[in-house]
């Protein structure tokens, strides 16, 4: 495994990733910001929660990047097919599981079951991530999609 090709793509696939959800969101498809549901777990300053988020989803591409990484070092190939499937899987376990738990681990984001409070004020995302619009669901997978074709695209078995 080329650590040094893993650190590049992931770094790529996690910038088109972010870009492409902030696109969605600019565009009213989704008002879900990646950057700031990470962030606004470890400060409750909304203006660092995006900037450490930000950095924070960085890293978080990165460890995925290895994970993708090492399947396709398993299999013996990479293709950008195989890294859509990929993210395909990735996107549906993210949108079904995790975004539905979120409120669980989130120490700043309302429950489904109780309302919010002086210090639970961030919506939860729901299933599928539909409480931030009928969009969100799609540009997610669309996204993790493209991250996974990067990363199965350019690395080289």
């Amino acid at each position: 495994m080329s650590l040094g090709a893993a650190l590049l793509w992931g770094f790529v696939g996690t910038v088109v990733l972010t870009s492409l959800m902030a696109g969605a969101q600019g565009l009213g498809l989704s008002r879900m910001n990646i950057p700031f549901l990470l962030g606004t777990m470890f400060t409750p300053s909304r203006d660092r929660a995006t900037w450490l988020g930000a950095a924070l989803h960085l890293m978080n591409g990165w460890i995925f990047a290895l994970v993708y990484i090492a399947g396709f070092e398993a299999l013996g190939l990479a293709t950008w097919w195989l890294g859509a499937a990929g993210g395909a899987l990735h996107a549906f376990f993210l949108l079904a599981v995790l975004m539905p738990l979120m409120p669980s681990i989130h120490p700043r984001m309302v429950s489904e079951y109780y309302g919010p409070t002086v210090n639970r004020q961030v919506q939860p995302p729901g299933f599928l991530g539909l409480n931030y619009g009928r969009g969100t669901a799609l540009a997610a997978v669309v996204a993790h999609l493209c991250y996974g074709a990067v990363l199965g695209g350019f690395y080289a078995v």
